[in-house]
């Protein structure tokens, strides 16, 4: 693959707040050679002050990125979508997954898994493992999209 040709691939989640924001980050941070990368939500619910601190933690500056639904990505020609949760692999749009290659990788939600923790350091310790097995997931994601499909160049 030229290092010209970027695959363009869209971090797909219910509410784009959380785990596509910070894969795209990771994405954004490590493999920006390789990855141009996208998040989008099936809604849009703003983008959790969480996740950009422990992003933030990790040396991932995500506050600039922004919410959005999947019509604002509507004109990029994915190479490949990456559903991050049930629920956003269950009603990925059709149109998104027309020529992209979709690939479901679930991780938990820590926003949902927040509700039952008892104090602040235990909600971070659950947002900082989703973001250390989100972050493990996207350092190998050029590599596996290579071996399992042959690219345009």
């Amino acid at each position: 693959m030229s290092m010209a040709r970027r695959l363009k691939v869209l971090f797909l989640c219910t509410g784009n707040s959380c785990r596509s924001q910070m894969a795209e980050g990771w994405a954004r941070a490590l493999k920006s050679e390789t990855i141009e990368p996208y998040s989008a939500g099936i809604e849009a619910r703003g983008l959790d002050p969480l996740a950009v601190r422990v992003m933030a933690e990790a040396g991932v500056d995500i506050s600039g990125q922004r919410s959005k639904t999947v019509d604002a990505v509507r004109d990029v020609p994915f190479d490949c979508v990456v559903t991050l949760c049930g629920h956003a692999n269950e009603t990925c749009p059709l149109w998104l997954s027309g020529k992209a290659r979709v690939i479901h990788v679930g991780f938990e939600d820590p926003p949902a898994l927040a509700r039952q923790a008892r104090s602040e350091e235990e909600i971070l310790a659950i947002y900082r493992r989703v973001r250390d097995e989100i972050r493990s997931f996207v350092e190998k994601l050029p590599d596996r999209l290579l071996k399992e499909s042959a690219w345009p160049q």
